[in-house]
């Protein structure tokens, strides 16, 4: 829809200050503290900047020689903001559970300023008007959902982004009589990068699994990505792609659990970023089939594709997260062949007219809606989605490793290396053991050694004495207790409720934890907190690291710099490592307590004498 204003021509003078206004708005960003913590972040803006600039210089020449008049109009699509609003929901919630969301947010700010300048200067490149309206949006908001370079190589997202509006730009076809672009700008520009990213070994540079995983830390995700992909579809006629790519999906992974005794995606039926993916990112109207048919095929063929991918990418070593970004532009360009396939078999051919022979594209929608959420629910309430999947337990994986059931083992390694990058001390551990035995899966002593200093880090005593045993070349290594271990990774709180109530101190800093962080249960940090003090009272040295923890931070509480070191005074005298570090620190800092260099390095040196390679590592440094 076009406002008032459309068409408005602004004078050769005055056309290029618009794109000047945005770079030097995207200049005066570069100003942030965010963006000056990193000199990379820095020399992208300023980079960025140059190359508007004299891309404006050369297009004010150019007008002027040729004597051209540039245009723009303002347009609204509703596709567009309402795109907008999804992802916005998504960003809010998400940021919620995972703090690098927030920290992410100018970085996001800056690639939208970028991109309206990028995109009227391409578009005035080639032809006198461009469109003004929300287009860029959920352009630089899908491609951040699910790829971000550090802060280093910013300058690589500002290109991922100038990409995806040149695939917009330059490959175009006409579609039901009219000319409009092929690919999914967002999904165009990750599909490429993450080839070469691919291709290079250079993931590291991304964000790429950390988002992937944090994904999955809000309790409610699935749901709130779900109601937000319903109110898009309401709009629009996408749900069609949406529900067969999930189906898709669910019989396939179904298949292979008849056939193998196992789960394909590990823990899920639909993994959350692939669940993202088949809301916000494939179900684009513009570059999407247009009949009905065209668009179930199309959603399964994305289901199947994300499958087979998954399939090739693990046995080679390739981060799973790729697999819902590659085959994006490929889809787009199965468009216009499968509308064809779609128009050329006949309702009365698969007894279509049957089942809805005088249904409007509105009622189509809506009972697509309906079949989609009465799915959703069932896979949502029978656990085939969200945290309480069967193979979210550990146990599961050790059982069908012991049986020797296909992937059972790799699969175990999978979900314990999950596990520990979710904070859960007992899983880094028995990775370590695993990596370190080398009996199960392959040996790794490096990968090893990361992960029982992961697990001491955590305060996870044992993983001290694993981590010194395999740097004697000791085999030896020892089991933390598994009493909670799998009920905390299924997010099953009452036996945690029911040993805390009984004394056990570990159960009560479990269930401590459970609540500080809405794991199976609404977040409560005051009862959190009353839970960690039981648990110090009855003797877990963590339940008075994790107190001294939040008095530190303040977590919904003011912050007491002389509780928080009484709690890590009384773990690390009880024998946890990182306890000990964060007293020596903060004598060493003078953090709320009197400066005490000899006090500090003392503690740190306990800390390595514990087994703790941070402190060890440290403990150099002062040297």
């Amino acid at each position: 829809m076009a406002l008032a204003g459309a068409g408005t021509s602004l004078r050769r003078p005055s056309a290029l200050q618009l794109p000047l206004y945005l770079t030097s708005l995207l200049f005066l960003l570069s100003f942030l503290p965010r963006v000056r913590a990193s000199d990379g972040l820095i020399w992208s803006f300023w980079g960025a900047c140059a190359g508007l600039l004299v891309w404006q210089v050369a297009m004010r020449m150019a007008t002027a020689r040729q004597r051209r008049t540039l245009t723009f109009e303002f347009t609204l699509q509703k596709n567009h903001y309402l795109q907008l609003l999804a992802h916005i929901g998504v960003y809010v919630y998400w940021g919620w559970y995972w703090p690098e969301v927030t920290n992410h947010a100018w970085l996001i700010v800056a690639q939208i300023v970028f991109a309206y300048a990028f995109d009227m200067l391409l578009a005035w490149s080639r032809r006198d008007s461009w469109r003004l309206g929300f287009g860029p949006f959920p352009i630089i908001l899908s491609t951040n959902l699910f790829l971000w370079f550090r802060d280093d190589w910013f300058v690589l997202q500002l290109l991922m982004v100038a990409l995806g509006f040149i695939g917009k730009e330059l490959f175009t076809w006409t579609k039901d009589g009219r000319r409009t672009h092929i690919f999914n700008p967002s999904g165009f520009s990750l599909s490429v990068f993450s080839i070469v990213l691919i291709a290079l070994g250079q993931t590291d540079l991304t964000w790429g699994q950390e988002i992937a995983q944090t994904l999955r830390y809000p309790e409610h995700m699935y749901l709130v990505i779900f109601l937000l992909g319903l109110f898009v579809q309401y709009f629009f006629a996408v749900t069609l792609m949406t529900l067969s790519a999930a189906a898709a999906l669910f019989v396939l992974g179904a298949v292979y659990s008849g056939v193998t005794g196992v789960y394909f995606f590990v823990d899920t039926s639909i993994p959350i970023a692939v669940f993202l993916g088949l809301h916000l990112l494939i179900t684009d109207p513009s570059t999407s089939p247009r009949t009905a048919l065209g668009r179930v095929l199309f959603g399964a063929l994305y289901g199947a594709s994300v499958f087979v991918l998954y399939a090739l990418f693990v046995p080679l070593g390739v981060p799973a997260f790729y697999d819902k970004l590659l085959c994006v532009p490929v889809l787009n360009l199965s468009v216009r062949m499968l509308d064809r396939i779609a128009r050329a078999v006949h309702a009365e051919m698969l007894g279509f007219d049957k089942l809805w022979p005088s249904f409007s594209l509105r009622q189509l929608n809506l009972g697509s809606m309906t079949v989609w959420t009465l799915l959703f629910v069932a896979l949502l309430n029978t656990n085939m989605v969200g945290a309480k999947h069967e193979g979210a337990n550990p146990a599961f994986w050790e059982e069908a490793c012991s049986e020797g059931l296909r992937d059972g083992c790799r699969k175990l390694l999978v979900r314990q290396s999950n596990n520990c990058a979710e904070g859960f001390a007992w899983s880094c551990n028995e990775l370590g053991i695993l990596l370190g035995e080398g009996t199960l899966v392959a040996g790794d002593t490096n990968g090893a050694a990361a992960s029982f200093a992961r697990a001491c880090d955590l305060g996870l005593a044992v993983g001290c004495t694993n981590a010194d045993a395999l740097a004697s070349g000791g085999l030896g290594f020892t089991r933390a207790s598994t009493s909670f271990a799998y009920a905390w990774a299924y997010q099953d709180t009452p036996p945690l409720r029911e040993a805390c109530d009984s004394g056990d101190g570990e159960g009560c800093y479990l269930l401590a934890s459970a609540y500080r962080e809405g794991r199976g249960v609404a977040q409560d940090e005051a009862l959190a907190r009353e839970l960690y003090s039981r648990s110090c009272d009855l003797g877990w040295p963590t339940g008075c690291s994790a107190l001294a923890e939040v008095y530190l931070r303040g977590e919904g509480v003011a912050v007491d710099f002389r509780r928080a070191a009484d709690g890590f005074d009384q773990a690390c005298t009880a024998g946890e490592a990182m306890s000990c570090l964060r007293l020596g620190l903060m004598y060493r800092a003078g953090e709320g307590i009197a400066p005490d260099e000899t006090r500090s390095r003392a503690l740190i040196e306990q800390a390595c004498d514990m087994g703790l390679p941070t402190a060890c590592e440290m403990l150099a440094g002062l040297r």
